[in-house]
């Protein structure tokens, strides 16, 4: 690494924090109904504006002491956190992709689905500014990526629209799958109406293989973490009622869903390549009937705790 791409990093991680820092007041404003842009940032008990050095992404908190300066009232360490965390994603960006408009496009994207992660963890719910706006903003990447990659076409501009177009249907298509087999597994509705907005959005900046990856990453991550919150509640509570009673509470997606976003786009071509080679090996034969096993026993037990709670 030579002294300019050092440089450059270090531009872009303090460009990565300075966006997050934005991002904390998207994620308290924007499922409050409050603008973003007005009133500037300030004390949630005192309202005292922050100023210059209080600003500061990361390193504002760090001088306060994590307390206002003011009222003394604790600044949570989630906001220095997700600065530090949009920081570093802009830096794996740039590093995967280079100078170059996906930098620019995938940031963003990243930058969309970090707040809508945090906001469904907050409040179970994906707000229709953020993945409508998330999906507009999508499809005129796409435009721009296909003016710039044909010379300034607008023939091929339009096809990288449409092939954004129908990565969009296709996010919405896998959505409707997921929440079938969900919702089958759980005997009740597996999902909300943001869940395939969120897809869509996703398939607008993308591409359909990306869709297609994504949708079954964020399955597997979204039924490991369902099968491992029924099966603490069940130790914790030392029962099986205690486990079907977690399968009736909501488990939001839309993280399971960006974190499969943004696998299939970092990884998302080696793990094609080794799903590739693997399926055309004679191992695929040793874990089919395992895996079938599992699923079943799965099934059975998430319907059996279902009949319990009943």
């Amino acid at each position: 690494m030579n002294i300019y791409d050092t440089i450059v990093q270090i531009i872009v991680f303090w460009l990565g924090a300075a966006i997050g820092s934005f991002l904390n007041v998207v994620v308290y404003r924007v499922p409050a109904g409050i603008s973003i842009l007005w009133p500037p940032s300030r004390c949630p008990q005192c309202f005292h504006q922050l100023g210059m050095g209080e600003n500061i992404p990361i390193l504002g908190w760090l001088l306060l002491r994590g307390k206002c300066c003011h009222c003394r009232t604790p600044i949570s360490a989630r906001y220095p956190l997700i600065e530090a965390i949009t920081a570093i994603i802009f830096v794996l960006v740039y590093n995967r992709f280079g100078i170059s408009i996906q930098t620019v496009g995938y940031s963003l994207l990243m930058c969309w689905l970090l707040a809508l992660t945090l906001i469904d963890l907050d409040t179970m719910t994906l707000p229709n500014p953020l993945t409508q706006s998330g999906l507009v903003l999508g499809l005129a990447f796409q435009a721009a990526v296909g003016y710039i990659d044909s010379n300034h076409s607008a023939i091929g501009m339009s096809e990288y629209l449409i092939q954004g177009i129908l990565a969009m249907v296709l996010g919405i298509w896998i959505y409707d799958a997921i929440q079938i087999i969900g919702s089958i597994m759980m005997g009740q509705l597996a999902q909300g109406g943001g869940d395939a907005k969120l897809m869509a959005m996703i398939g607008a900046w993308t591409s359909w293989k990306v869709v297609l990856l994504s949708g079954a990453l964020a399955s597997s991550l979204a039924l490991g973490g369902f099968v491992a919150m029924a099966g603490y509640s069940m130790i914790r509570a030392g029962g099986i009622t205690a486990g079907a009673d977690r399968l009736t509470k909501p488990l939001p997606l839309g993280p399971f869903i960006a974190m499969g976003a943004t696998i299939s786009l970092f990884w998302g071509d080696s793990l094609m390549a080794s799903y590739h080679q693997f399926m055309t090996s004679p191992d695929r034969y040793v874990l089919a009937l395992p895996l079938l096993i599992f699923l079943s026993m799965l099934l059975v037990w998430t319907r059996k705790m279902r009949l319990i709670e009943q």
